[in-house]
């Protein structure tokens, strides 16, 4: 039996050679080292691995790819510098070898390097824009109160099955369920595996099939949600009020108007990028794709904001 956690924890993210190499994307655009003469400063160059050094700037780059915490930095700068130091011991021998030359290899760098540079101009373009206006912050707050000052939570708990179990013996059997934990006493006996977990979710923020049903339901009601490959058994335990201030709320909702301006940035740029190429489709078994209309490009941004505030707990 699984049990899914309700809040999610910072931890320390575990490093391997093979994981580092991975995110790196390619060995060939990582830059794990410039050749430097050994009398260079030794604040700047950490490691030598067979003459190639691995800088502090590298160190540090990793650092902040990996998102770590400042109380983690200590125990994690030696894991990535470890992470490196293997990194560089496979890049070398894999040159020896001449691996950088097979064509799988090259391309993937060369997807590689299109994707960077591509995401590199996409972001030079969003630099510039600020931090949102205390104003604006103010006007979302006020427009949004099933988020904020009239925020709902449910407490529930959850079971999740794989939805081919849910057949005529398993529903002849679920109206006799009083509790999940009589329903995964059943499951274990047909050993049928399954996950369990206690949620507090904002009712916003649940799916739409979820907080429909949630409506009418009862406290200590047992009631089943059809999500495709998996099926949610789901009994609530409480539905109370949890506002969120102003004061609270406002770091984040500055970061969610900041990224949907930065979205919206980038998609005006795309479509000004399309309208000045020509692009033409050789293959005519191809479909040309349409367009993304503004009520697309605004739905998939207001979704962005929806997961956003799922944070705010």
């Amino acid at each position: 039996m699984n049990i899914q956690a309700v809040v999610k924890i910072k931890s320390l993210p575990k490093f391997s050679a093979v994981g580092v190499v991975v995110v790196a994307v390619s060995i060939a655009l990582s830059g794990c080292g410039d050749n430097k003469p050994h009398g260079s400063k030794a604040s700047q160059s950490l490691v030598s691995v067979n003459g190639k050094e691995i800088t502090v700037h590298q160190l540090n780059e990793e650092l902040a790819r990996a998102n770590v915490q400042a109380s983690q930095k200590d125990v994690a700068s030696k894991q990535i510098l470890n992470a490196l130091v293997e990194r560089q011991l496979l890049e070398q021998a894999a040159l020896k070898t001449k691996l950088d030359r097979d064509p799988n290899v090259m391309q993937a760098i060369e997807r590689a390097k299109s994707q960077i540079i591509a995401q590199a101009y996409l972001q030079s373009k969003v630099a510039s824009i600020g931090k949102p206006e205390k104003a604006e912050v103010d006007t979302f707050y006020r427009q949004n109160p099933q988020l904020f000052a009239e925020r709902k939570l449910v407490e529930m708990e959850q079971l999740l099955i794989d939805s081919r179990y849910i057949n005529d013996e398993f529903k002849s059997v679920l109206g006799s369920f009083k509790s999940l934990q009589e329903v995964a006493i059943w499951l274990d006996a047909k050993g049928i595996q399954y996950d369990r977990g206690e949620v507090a979710r904002s009712v916003a923020e649940l799916p739409p099939q979820i907080s429909e049903r949630l409506k009418d339901a009862r406290k200590g009601q047992l009631f089943v949600i059809g999500m495709g490959p998996r099926t949610m058994l789901v009994l609530m335990n409480s539905v109370k009020d949890s506002p969120v201030s102003l004061v609270d709320a406002t770091q984040q909702i500055e970061q969610l108007l900041l990224n949907k301006k930065r979205k919206e940035a980038g998609e005006a740029e795309l479509q000004r990028l399309k309208s000045e190429a020509k692009i033409e489709y050789l293959d005519s078994s191809i479909e040309q794709p349409k367009a993304k209309s503004k009520e697309v490009v605004k739905k998939n941004i207001d979704d962005d904001i929806s997961r956003g505030v799922s944070g705010l707990k």
